[in-house]
Order: structure tokens, then C-alpha cells, then sequence
């Protein structure tokens, strides 16, 4: 799907010159202020800093190395390394640009905005091809230097909102609500939901969203519900179905945000000799392998990361100007029945 482009994107990217209009100074000193060498007065160096803040100029770190060459660095921006889904994004990034003379340049957010904005305005200063971030959803500075700068983005898992250039990836507030309106088919009513908090993981909460909006449809709601004030890990899950069920033991169901989370609903079952299926269902997101080798293999949604990860690359591949139009591919998501609900 494609979507025309704000006219006001195609804007000149600011340069030192603009900077230093702004300041009312020399390009000499501000070229001063932005390589922090020899004296500069505290008035001079805060005029200049605030022209490049109202600005978004970046520096080009790479002018004297790199000045007479294209770039090859595609940066890539992800919340997370440890969560099993990245390096599956990430192995499709690598394959798509495995033969290409392009490297990737990784940063790792621990799902905050904060360090998603310092992350990018550092790679930025060495002037990539390309960036890859995770989401729709950044910061108002983050957001200016991706649509003002002279590479292409790519934004992946997420496409429910307005991406800078390319968004690839599925639509989590329909994959919750399909997950409702499959459970409730199965002849499930009263739902449970354990989860982790939700401030800045979007699409979990779009998720969780959805599965609200089908509940409501079919005159439910979700009867209780349990957050863990840390991430999303199997420790939670288990920890948290034990408490969701000690304080309302007729639940029949629970939905957990992560298979992380419902692998530890597995184990607290398999623990507590509570029947999986027959007596509790439990279901997941994401389709990880661990999930599908168990005895009983877990029913969640298979999220398509290798081929979201392999299909922005190779979008971003195919030129190196930004699209006149924007363009969101779909790439969809399976609901794996498996044998836990």
C-alpha cells in the first residue's frame, strides 16, 4: 500500500552555513562548537547549540574519510537482543544484504524512546545509506532528522500508523483481535491476560487492544488481569499465572503478550498439575520454535520476522533515493492452533 508523501519532507537537509545564520556567528565558530576545539565562550557555544537544536543539523563525521563514497552503512535500530525475535529480524536483514556491499551498524534500546533518539543522532553523524528502527512510534527529534534526513527508512513489525518511508511488518491490533475472536470460538468466555507494562512496548498494547475489541463485540471483557513491573521474561509468566490463578481460580483461559511469558504459564501448570487445554488454556505470540517442541506445542500467532527483516532490506536495496510515496507492505500472521488452547 502506498501513501503520498508531506511535500514538506523533500526539504534541504540544514548545514553548518544554516547553523550558523541562525546563530548570527561564523561557520569557522560554530564549526568550533561542533567539534568542541580550542576556547569558546559559554553565550557563543549555547547560541550555536540552540540554532543546531531548532535545526536538526547533524554533523558529518564521516566527511573526512568517507566524503568521496557513497556510504554502505545501513544502521539498525532494535529494542532488543536478548528477546529471541531481533536476531530473527536481524538474519533477515543479513541475508538480504549479505552479497551487497552494505554493513550493518546496530544499536540496542531496551525498548526506550530516549536512548532509540541518542542511538540514532550518533549513527546519523556518520551519514548512513539506510536506517532500520523497530515501530511507528519515536520521539518529535527523532522523528525530524528521519524525515528530513538524505537516506531511506525503513520501520519494521508495526504497520497501524504513518511510517517515514517504508513500514514492514503486520498489524498487532488485528493479530489481538483475531487471537480474541479465535479463542472465543473455541467456546473460551472467561479470558485472563498476564502481561508486562506496557509504556513503551506499542505493540503489545495494540495487541491487547484488539483482543479488548473482540472480547467487547461478543459481550465479554477480560474477567482479571496481571502485569509484571519488569519485561517479558518466562520467570514473569510463571510468577504471574500463579497469582492470576490464586485470586481468580475460574479463569479458562489466559492470553500472555510474549511466548516467553506463556512458556512460564506452561511450566507453572505443568508444576501445579492444572490440566493445560482441558482445564486452562493458554496462548501466546509470536510462534518461536521453543514454543513448538514442547509436548503440548503452544498456541500463539506466528509473527513473520525473518521475512520482515529480509523484505525491508531489500527494499531499501533498490534505491538509494527516498520514495516520492510512502509504502506499507503487509506481511501478515499465521495463528498456530497448536495444543495449549
Amino acid at each position: 500500500m502506498a501513501r503520498k508523501r508531506n511535500a514538506n519532507r523533500n526539504a534541504g537537509t540544514p548545514t553548518l552555513a544554516d547553523v550558523a545564520r541562525l546563530a548570527g556567528m561564523s561557520e569557522i565558530t560554530v564549526s568550533r562548537v561542533v567539534r568542541n576545539q580550542g576556547p569558546i565562550a559559554d553565550a557563543t557555544r549555547t547560541r550555536v547549540l540552540a540554532a543546531i537544536a531548532q535545526l536538526g543539523y547533524i554533523p558529518n563525521r564521516a566527511a573526512g574519510s568517507l566524503a568521496s563514497a557513497a556510504s554502505t552503512l545501513m544502521t539498525v535500530i532494535l529494542p532488543s537482543l536478548s528477546n529471541i525475535v531481533f536476531p530473527d529480524v536481524l538474519r533477515g536483514i543479513h541475508t538480504a544484504i549479505t552479497e551487497t556491499a552494505f554493513q550493518p551498524v546496530i544499536g540496542v534500546t531496551d525498548y526506550d524512546p530516549l536512548i532509540e533518539e541518542r542511538i540514532l543522532l550518533s549513527f546519523l553523524a556518520w551519514q548512513p545509506a539506510a536506517v532500520i528502527l523497530a515501530g511507528l512510534h519515536h520521539t518529535p527529534t527523532a522523528r525530524k532528522h528521519l524525515e528530513q534526513g538524505r537516506f531511506r527508512v525503513a520501520e519494521l513489525m508495526d504497520i497501524d500508523g504513518d511510517p517515514v518511508d517504508i513500514a514492514v511488518g503486520m498489524s498487532h491490533r488485528q493479530a489481538g483481535y483475531e487471537t480474541g475472536r479465535h479463542l472465543i470460538k473455541r467456546g473460551y468466555r472467561k479470558f485472563g491476560y498476564a502481561g508486562h507494562m506496557l509504556v513503551h512496548d506499542d505493540r503489545a498494547k495494540a495487541r491487547y487492544e484488539g483482543l479488548c475489541t473482540a472480547l467487547q463485540e461478543a459481550g465479554l471483557s477480560l474477567v482479571a488481569e496481571m502485569r509484571s513491573p519488569g519485561g517479558g521474561s518466562t520467570i514473569a509468566g510463571r510468577e504471574l499465572l500463579e497469582k492470576l490463578l490464586a485470586a481468580h481460580p475460574d479463569l479458562d483461559v489466559v492470553i500472555f503478550p510474549n511466548d516467553d511469558m506463556a512458556m512460564g504459564g506452561i511450566f507453572h501448570c505443568m508444576h501445579a498439575g492444572i490440566a493445560i487445554k482441558e482445564r486452562l488454556g493458554l496462548f501466546g505470540f509470536n510462534g518461536l520454535d521453543i514454543g513448538q517442541v514442547m509436548p503440548l506445542p503452544l498456541s500463539t500467532i506466528l509473527s513473520k520476522r525473518f521475512l520482515i527483516g529480509k523484505t525491508a532490506a531489500e527494499k531499501l536495496l533498490e534505491s538509494r533515493e527516498r520514495p516520492a510515496e510512502k509504502t506499507i507492505i503487509n506481511t501478515g500472521f499465521d495463528i498456530i492452533e497448536g495444543g495449549t488452547a
